[in-house]
């Protein structure tokens, strides 16, 4: 069988358990696992641009997805004038000097020597901290106590939502350029631990500053790209089309609404995966694999490494960043506490791995493959610990820890999978050519 019928077949399996969840769970069900699908297909995509790439691990995917997340919000959401008024200017004041203090002590870093700029970076810092917290906190507490049931904060810029995707990707590559500059220089696993803190930084900031995006109180009522359900249930024509077609106007709206989104999602999707294909069949591509291969041997051929992880690096953050603002636009709301990093880091990981580390195809199969099994495995270990324990009584203890113990099937079936992937075709479904 050749790689492309193989390929080929792989995705057709993916399609297959789709329209069967369509068939026997109902269209709804089943595109809304696409939709989640295709933003998981996005994320890998990002990953394996870092990964597969250049071979950097970062395993903080989770705080560039709410960067993305908070862009939605940002960018959507109506202002805040009573919020403004109260303190938006000092909030804005504060953020600037605090920005300027930092460029102050790297300055005096990098001019000053000896003693002179270890004192001089501590007085920049120390002073400017004092400063900064003077100005900023009084705009803070003003702004979160404008009317803290439904605001609290300043809102965003009125725009149109989907603007906000390559926004997401912007604030994404912009945190990416800050954290790449001062911790690209580490080995490899000091990286990793690295992102994962400055990932969960960045989440304690969007759940403790209510000004920004109203903290751990979410936003919610985001606008939608396509028209929403309520609105098309509301448009006659919409109503006697589907009922022609002996669908109910709920149903259909759903239906509908999902299909759209389903629609921008692919277009993004097949848009990323071209720029893709076009960078790893190209010479910048080449080079990014062999520094990835063996750095010591592309820096002797007078490569700069450390520039080139830090163009990777950005480039897969923005990535996520873009499926970050599309998931929260999906979800129509934002909620700082349901980023874990089980789902948006650890889950990315396995879909790359699974799918293909280095082949922007295999990341796409692992995120749609993997999405898949992630919804649908405990429904279905539901179902399997029900026949298991049918020929027990109820009430047994050990019936109700058969089915208890369907809760935790996603866990086992993704760590087997991981497993048998790794024995069988270490380098994923889809290896790299």
């Amino acid at each position: 069988m050749s790689n492309t019928v193989r390929d080929t077949a792989l995705f057709g399996v993916v399609a297959i358990l789709l329209i069967g969840t369509g068939v026997i769970q109902g269209w709804n069900s089943a595109l809304l696992i696409l939709n989640m699908g295709l933003i998981s297909a996005i994320m890998a995509l990002g990953v394996n641009l870092q990964w597969g790439f250049a071979g950097l691990f970062n395993i903080g995917v989770m705080g560039f997805v709410a960067l993305g997340g908070l862009a939605a919000v940002l960018i959507s959401t109506e202002p805040v004038p009573e919020a403004w008024q109260a303190g938006g200017l000092r909030i804005i004041a504060g953020l600037i000097f605090g920005a300027a203090t930092v460029v102050a002590a790297v300055i005096a870093q990098k001019r000053l020597k000896g003693r002179a700029r270890t004192l001089s970076t501590l007085a920049i810092l120390v002073i400017g901290f004092f400063i900064y917290r003077a100005i900023f906190d009084p705009g803070k507490v003003a702004v979160e106590a404008v009317n803290p049931a439904l605001q609290g904060n300043l809102g965003g810029l009125s725009l149109p939502i989907i603007l906000s995707w390559p926004v997401g990707g912007l604030l994404a590559a912009g945190a990416a350029w800050i954290i790449g500059k001062t911790a690209l220089g580490l080995r490899s696993d000091y990286l990793a631990i690295a992102t994962l803190g400055i990932a969960e930084i960045i989440i304690a900031v969007l759940k403790n500053e209510d000004w920004l995006a109203r903290g751990v109180k979410n936003v919610i009522g985001l606008d939608s790209p396509v028209p929403d359900a309520i609105s098309l249930q509301g448009n006659p024509a919409f109503v006697d089309t589907v009922a022609r077609i002996g669908l109910d106007p709920v149903a259909g709206s759903t239906i509908f609404n999902k299909a759209g989104y389903a629609i921008l999602f692919t277009i993004v999707l097949l848009i990323l995966l071209w720029l893709a294909q076009m960078a790893l069949k190209s010479p910048w591509g080449r080079m990014m694999r062999a520094i990835r291969d063996n750095e010591t041997a592309a820096e002797a051929m007078g490569k700069d490494v450390t520039a080139r992880h830090l163009q990777i690096f950005v480039l897969g953050s923005a990535v996520c960043g873009i499926a970050g603002a599309m998931m929260t636009t999906l979800d129509g709301q934002l909620t700082p506490g349901s980023y874990q990093p089980l789902r948006f880091t650890f889950l990315v990981w396995v879909m790359v791995i699974v799918g293909g580390s280095g082949n922007n195809f295999g990341a796409i199969l692992g995120g749609m493959l993997i999405w898949w099994l992630w919804v649908q495995v405990e429904p279905l270990g539901l179902g399997l610990m029900n026949i298991l324990s049918s020929g027990l009584e109820d009430g047994s203890p050990l019936k109700d820890r058969l089915i208890e113990s369907a809760a935790h099937m996603r866990l086992l079936t993704m760590g087997l999978v991981l497993l048998l992937v790794l024995r069988f075709s270490p380098r994923g479904l889809i290896p790299e050519r």
